[in-house]
């Protein structure tokens, strides 16, 4: 795969930093926690003690972005019961979906019962994560303060701050958490504004040069929350992989882009057919056991720039939406 050779790129931290900043200001009005650990890292509660919110998740999920992209609330009536959608769009996919947006930060502390695990995600993985990743896409950032955005139910112990202030390269004061329990609407949002980053992702392991993507949209429904984790879990999957609609622009022939475009949807996995929480249960909660390319959205249109043709794969199901949205897993 080539690299993102003689592009300049922005720095995702920088650009990201006044929409970090504005959280932290209008802290009360979204409805945030902002706290300090012990060594002055800034933590935003977004959902565990804080109640958060629609709009607060909306500006989570643009510092995911790294700035790079637009994150809008939508109502819709193309369907009969969920009528808000997310919608994205980013001039510059790969580096905001992949260098910033994905939850490639592997951050863990402890061991037994007490231990942290979690998924780190956002502008700050560009700055201190050192995942082959970065190589391939030949991106990485610069900057003096960082912000990661966790997928947690639980305050991060301090360890963790002072482990990603140091590979970013950077004091713990300049460090900011941004902690989103998957139950919470903070959480619900960020999640599947992710629809066009499990797009990308999907080209990416299917050995697609992705720096050929150069522009993209995406736009998911937004699930109803829940306090069981395993059915919000399967709800903010479902969202995509039931719904999820990803329009690509990309410089490839045509039939490079029809291909990519049959490749795509969840409907090509093996394993798509039913509500996630259910192909969790069914694979004994072992999360590697799952067919990796089931991850992507439901529909996909791919559009080849030089022809100007664009191809189409998947569809909506809505009858495997409503009965993940409805139910409760387990």
């Amino acid at each position: 795969m080539s690299k993102l050779d003689d592009i300049h790129f922005p720095s995702v931290n920088k650009l990201s930093a006044p929409i970090v900043q504005s959280l932290i200001d209008n802290a009360v009005d979204l409805r945030l926690g902002v706290s300090k650990l012990s060594n002055g890292t800034t933590v935003i509660d977004a959902g565990i003690k804080a109640r958060g919110g629609l709009e607060a998740g909306r500006l989570i999920s643009e510092i995911c972005l790294g700035g790079l992209g637009k994150v809008k609330l939508r109502a819709t009536s193309n369907y009969d019961k969920w009528s808000w959608n997310v919608d994205i769009y980013t001039s510059h996919p790969v580096i905001s979906c992949l260098a910033s947006q994905y939850a490639g930060w592997k951050l863990s502390h402890g061991e037994g019962n007490g231990a942290f695990n979690a998924l780190g995600s956002g502008p700050g993985r560009a700055l201190g994560s050192k995942e082959e990743l970065f190589q391939e896409l030949g991106y990485e950032d610069k900057a003096e303060s960082a912000c990661l955005v966790i997928e947690t139910s639980s305050i991060p112990p301090v360890e963790i701050a002072d482990s990603v202030a140091k590979m970013c390269g950077i004091s713990p004061f300049n460090l900011t958490l941004i902690l989103t329990p998957t139950s919470s609407l903070c959480g619900v949002v960020q999640i599947v504004a992710r629809v066009l980053e499990t797009a990308l992702h999907k080209a990416h392991a299917l050995g697609y040069c992705i720096s050929d993507v150069i522009d993209g949209a995406g736009s998911s429904p937004i699930c109803p929350p829940s306090n069981d984790v395993m059915t919000a879990m399967s709800r903010t999957n479902d969202a995509i992989l039931f719904a999820g609609q990803v329009h690509l622009f990309v410089d490839m022939s045509d039939d490079e882009a029809e291909q990519l475009a049959k490749k795509l949807p969840s409907s090509t996995s093996s394993d798509y057919g039913k509500p996630f929480g259910e192909v969790f249960k069914d694979v004994g909660y072992d999360f590697y056991k799952i067919d990796p390319m089931l991850f992507s959205p439901a529909k996909v249109a791919v559009t080849a720039m030089e022809s100007g043709n664009t191809f189409h794969a998947g569809n909506v199901n809505m009858s495997l939406l409503d009965k993940s949205f409805s139910n409760k897993c387990g």
